[in-house]
């Protein structure tokens, strides 16, 4: 399995929430990086939402229609 990164989101929360939205849609989804964003901030660095390289495709265009839904 290859992970590869579909997004970073600079708050771990909304991090949560797009790994919730993908795994809801059966696509494996995990957080990296929470640990030392809890320590020094999600907003300095960040936290990975990372997918298998099988579905990445399918969770980037997940997350834009997700997105696209936020801004109607």
């Amino acid at each position: 399995m290859s992970l590869v990164v579909v997004e970073t989101l600079f708050d771990r929360i909304a991090g949560e929430i797009a790994r919730g939205r993908l795994e809801s849609a059966g696509i494996d989804a995990v957080l990296f990086d929470g640990g030392i964003a809890s320590i020094i901030g999600s907003g300095l660095s960040g936290v990975r939402l990372m997918v298998d390289a099988g579905n990445e495709a399918a969770a980037r265009a997940l997350l834009a229609d997700l997105e696209g839904d936020e801004a109607a």
